[in-house]
């Protein structure tokens, strides 16, 4: 690809975010990229203003960069990818693609991301995928059902790439995830640098550390257990349709190509190993998301041209629908969020208690929500109370409009809870009178 250099639109600059780091310059940015806390070299913190974005989404407003040597070379291996299986997204194909090259740099960094690969049946092209990121990553082991003990004795100072193909052989069933919650451990441990499985080895049983560090693709029919998809990268695969058609793979005659591209980005990423270990790229996420996507950004913005863009492209969105995914899902948030839609329709004011019968028939009632069908005869209170309980909400005595009382929930209770798992569920504004019922002083 041929490297331009990049004069920015007047009107693209002053919206632009987040800051784009110059390629091959810790600490420098691009002209115009500053208006958010930008990203900084080693020890060199840098203050800005904040400022808004223009557009719910500023992420589609970065201009292209200055293009090096490591943009062609992810086009390539882009296309390479695209050649032999189809994602469920331009962004999950851009995902996959940064991942890949960040393997290649993991060395340099904090944290290890996982790289789930899922889908809901068979042949939607999962152990595909894996075929391609095996010839195409840094080091790759290989594992099928294999023991948590062989997985970190393959582990080394220098981490390998870990890939584990039919992951629901292992954790497919609350039996089998119980069964291998050491390999859960191991794989949620390796996420994050100097964490280590201490064992007694030898006729002595001397005590030694094992490395778990390493970046790792898991692919299996169904969600991996929610410890491991928090830590993950998701991709979720779908089967072709009708008219969609992929290359046939054949690793004697296509991993040969598959290898050239692989050993041109490591010896492009190779030089760029200290650069990569101080840049910290300001993202369009927070908290253990930001940790997870930080190295695949950080290559993109390594890499230039429109790379920075769509990597935090493809970070807002990804994120954006595992929340959604995880809003949905029976457990967690999602009960929350349906009691905060329930106050919120109540009345106006929202009212400052509900019995327990008054939240059960709401939420048995929502034909779109799963407690109807949580257990016979719908979500029992004893059900409810131990979802609630999870975020330090318990039920209690209320007062009904005609003296009486009943069991049932204040909604002060809910508001930090409401704040921390489902802020944009009708977001709350505290009043005086939530005030001095008191919040704890977390909300």
């Amino acid at each position: 690809m041929e490297s331009t250099s990049h004069q920015p639109d007047p009107a693209a600059t002053n919206a632009s975010w987040p800051a784009v780091a110059k390629p091959g310059e810790p600490g420098s940015f691009l002209p115009g990229q500053q208006s958010k806390p930008v990203s900084t070299a080693c020890g060199h913190a840098t203050e800005a203003a904040p400022v808004e974005p223009a557009v719910p989404d500023g992420t589609d407003l970065i201009p292209d960069t200055e293009a090096t040597e490591g943009a062609d070379l992810l086009a390539q291996l882009r296309a390479q990818i695209a050649k032999f299986v189809i994602l469920p997204s331009e962004q999950a194909l851009d995902a996959a693609t940064l991942w890949v090259a960040a393997t290649h740099l993991q060395g340099s960094w904090q944290h290890a991301p996982r790289l789930a690969v899922v889908g809901p049946a068979k042949r939607c092209g999962k152990s595909r995928l894996l075929d391609v990121l095996t010839e195409t990553v840094h080091q790759p082991v290989l594992t099928v059902n294999s023991t948590p003990a062989a997985v970190f004795r393959s582990i080394t100072e220098e981490p390998p790439t870990l890939l584990v193909d039919e992951a629901d052989t292992i954790f497919g069933s609350p039996k089998m995830a119980e069964k291998n919650e050491e390999m859960r451990g191991l794989l949620n441990a390796g996420h994050q640098r100097d964490r280590y499985v201490l064992r007694v080895v030898g006729n002595d049983h001397t005590p030694r550390r094992f490395h778990t560090f390493a970046m790792a693709a898991i692919a299996g029919i169904g969600d991996l257990p929610d410890t491991i998809m928090d830590r993950s990268i998701v991709i979720r695969m779908r089967r072709r349709a009708e008219g969609e058609s992929v290359a046939p793979y054949r690793t004697k005659r296509d991993s040969p190509a598959l290898h050239a591209i692989r050993d041109k980005i490591a010896r492009w990423a190779a030089p760029l190993a200290d650069r990569a270990l101080c840049l910290e790229p300001s993202m369009p996420v927070e908290d253990r998301a930001a940790d997870t996507w930080e190295p695949l950004v950080i290559v993109a913005d390594l890499a230039g041209g429109p790379w920075p863009r769509r990597a935090r492209q493809a970070c807002r969105r990804m994120v954006d629908a595992e929340v959604q995914a995880e809003e949905d899902n029976p457990g967690g948030a999602r009960i929350l969020a349906d009691i905060r839609r329930i106050f919120h329709a109540a009345s106006e004011p929202e009212p400052d208690s509900m019995t327990t019968g008054q939240l059960l028939f709401a939420l048995n009632g929502n034909e779109e929500a799963p407690w109807a069908e949580s257990a016979r005869g719908g979500l029992t209170p004893r059900a409810l109370g131990a979802m609630l309980r999870e975020f330090g909400i318990i039920s209690g005595n209320v007062r009904l409009g005609d003296g009486t009382q009943r069991k049932g929930y204040t909604r002060h209770k809910f508001l930090d809870a409401w704040r921390r798992y489902c802020p944009t569920v009708h977001p709350v504004t505290l009043t005086a009178t939530d005030e001095s019922a008191g919040t704890g002083g977390r909300a």
